[in-house]
């Protein structure tokens, strides 16, 4: 029994491995189409503008008309809204005229098209636009909480930051006030914290309303890896999740935290440093993105490469332009074509394309 177990458990992760792909939306001249990891058209160049896959399905548009198609470029919905945005949750926002509803993936509306404005449905609700007021909506075009704000975010962690006259508050699915409005700027909550300003000073607030860290701070971002970088002044430094300090303000900008470091500025050079606010990689770069897989695109002189977390060129710098490796590549340009390398800087797919996005898996 427990053979035929594992040999069952292992015949659906194969399964499940080889029914997923990864696609990328690329441009040849002015048409867009899809490509495999080979760099092989999958969707032939045929329109005028893509989206990502989501869902199984991508946003495409002809002849000024957005339609949907499946992985192998069949039509699934036939291109007849004015715009549409991504499925999420199962259903896609779509634009008719001057009015936006919502479609589930046989093209069949759910939410007749009846509001100036939406956002995509975020646990279970979706924020729109009706007679110039913010409400939310659910999937059947229920109203959950009626328009009557003058902005409204999408729910996090069962609250959304929602504007009302000239402050910010939090309301529950049920448009009830948990947090009253109070506040200057409110973000999206995040592992139980948001971020707050409060007559001019950023702080965190716990999805109570009470004040975590005390609105003090000039600027904030959110969370990553435990700390946030808050500037003080003209200086930016970085606290734990209870407002203490773990690297006081010092530089001139910060990122966040990704992959244990941090990039920083001082002057006009960027470097790394880790948690404890040491130098892993002296300041030397005009320009650089986060570490994501390992390493991080960095721009040196007018060019970009990628570096390793000691500092050593992986990739010397050669590119006009270079998003980040997911997955063991990452998307270069070269005179002005792009295509996509590997840790050795090694071609994988030539650059060819007028313009291109990062692969995405498809199921």
């Amino acid at each position: 029994m427990k053979k035929f177990l594992l040999i069952f458990c292992l015949n659906l992760f194969f399964i499940s491995l080889f029914s997923q792909q990864y696609i990328a939306r690329a441009r040849l001249e002015k048409e867009w189409g899809y490509i495999d990891q080979n760099g092989s058209w999958i969707i032939n160049p045929q329109f005028e503008h893509v989206h990502d896959f989501s869902e199984g399905l991508a946003a495409m548009r002809k002849n000024g008309q957005w339609g949907f198609v499946d992985k192998k470029g069949a039509y699934i919905i036939n291109p007849q809204f004015d715009d549409a945005k991504d499925f999420t949750e199962g259903l896609a926002a779509v634009k008719m005229g001057k009015e936006w509803g919502f479609i589930d993936k046989n093209g069949k509306y759910v939410i007749n098209p009846q509001f100036e404005d939406v956002s995509d449905f975020h646990e279970g609700l979706a924020a729109m636009r009706k007679n110039g007021q913010w409400g939310y909506v659910d999937k059947t075009g229920k109203y959950s909480v009626n328009p009557q704000f003058q902005k409204a975010q999408d729910f996090s962690e069962g609250l959304a930051a929602v504007l009302k006259g000239k402050e910010w508050g939090y309301v529950d699915k049920n448009g009830t006030w948990i947090i009253n409005p109070q506040f200057v700027k409110a973000f999206p909550f995040k592992d139980g914290l948001a971020l707050v300003n409060m007559t001019g000073d950023f702080g965190f607030i716990d999805n109570e309303g009470h004040i975590v860290i005390n609105p003090q701070f000039d600027d904030a971002k959110g969370f990553s890896e435990g700390y946030t970088c808050i500037r003080k002044g003209k200086e930016w430094g970085f606290v734990d999740n209870k407002g203490n300090y773990i690297i006081n303000p010092q530089f001139l900008n910060a990122n966040s935290f990704s992959e244990g470091l941090a990039a920083v500025r001082v002057g006009k050079e960027w470097g790394f440093i880790n948690k404890s606010g040491k130098y892993v990689i002296n300041p030397q770069f005009v320009k650089v993105r986060d570490f994501k897989d390992g390493y991080a695109a960095v721009l040196k002189g007018k060019e970009w490469g990628f570096v390793d977390k000691q500092g050593k060129f992986i990739i010397n710098p050669q590119y006009e332009h270079v998003k980040d490796f997911t997955n063991g590549r990452a998307l270069v340009r070269k005179n002005g074509e792009w295509g996509w390398v590997d840790t050795h800087g090694t071609y994988l797919i030539n650059p060819q394309f007028a313009n291109a996005y990062p692969f995405v898996k498809v199921d």
